[in-house]
């Protein structure tokens, strides 16, 4: 269901990519509004280091929704050491049933290089299978493009950042400018 308020936010890809013990968050940096980029160089990838521990988070949405999220997960993830999934489905419960947050429009990959999780805000924690995950609107075609190319030999970082090419090539919401963060599991 669209939003009559916005007219049409647009533009995010986010990749995770695991392979080798090591897990590999590509984001690119276009934000459009309708058919107009606003801006080609935002990050939307970024680290969170609760407690000491490093864990990467991309996120698709609305900018301002998705910092609320991190915010709280950045919480979750302090009270909950070292129990990333806890945190996760503690995060995507306060979304669906919380009054003010399940209004929030955005979807976040997280990883602490171990695990990879999905998070919306329809309650779902997802584990993706084949070691890939994308979201955002060209989130399918750099999904595509990652799993055509683990069948190669190509490292985590390769194949990250390859899928992430193809899909800026395909998706007019997509650009090449790549914020890449990278964590052992």
């Amino acid at each position: 269901m669209a939003d009559d308020r916005f007219p049409g936010w647009h533009g995010t890809t986010i990749l995770a990519v695991r392979r080798g013990g090591r897990v590999v968050v590509a984001g690119d940096g276009q934000v459009s509004v309708g058919q107009t980029v606003m801006k080609g160089t935002a990050r939307k990838v970024r680290r969170l280091s609760p407690g000491g521990r490093d864990v990467v988070v991309g996120f698709a949405g609305s900018t301002a929704d998705a910092f609320t999220l991190l915010e709280r997960l950045e919480k979750k993830l302090e009270s909950a050491p070292g129990q990333l999934q806890r945190a996760c489905v503690e995060l995507a419960k306060d979304w669906r049933t919380d009054k003010y947050l399940r209004n929030l429009e955005a979807m976040l990959i997280v990883t602490d290089g171990a695990q990879v999780y999905v998070v919306t805000g329809a309650g779902d924690v997802l584990e993706p299978e084949h070691d890939v995950a994308a979201i955002g609107s060209g989130g399918n075609f750099a999904l595509a493009a990652a799993r055509g190319l683990m069948e190669t030999e190509l490292d985590a970082e390769t194949v990250a950042r390859r899928a992430m090419a193809i899909a800026a090539d395909i998706c007019v919401y997509t650009n090449g400018n790549l914020t890449v963060e990278t964590i052992d599991g």
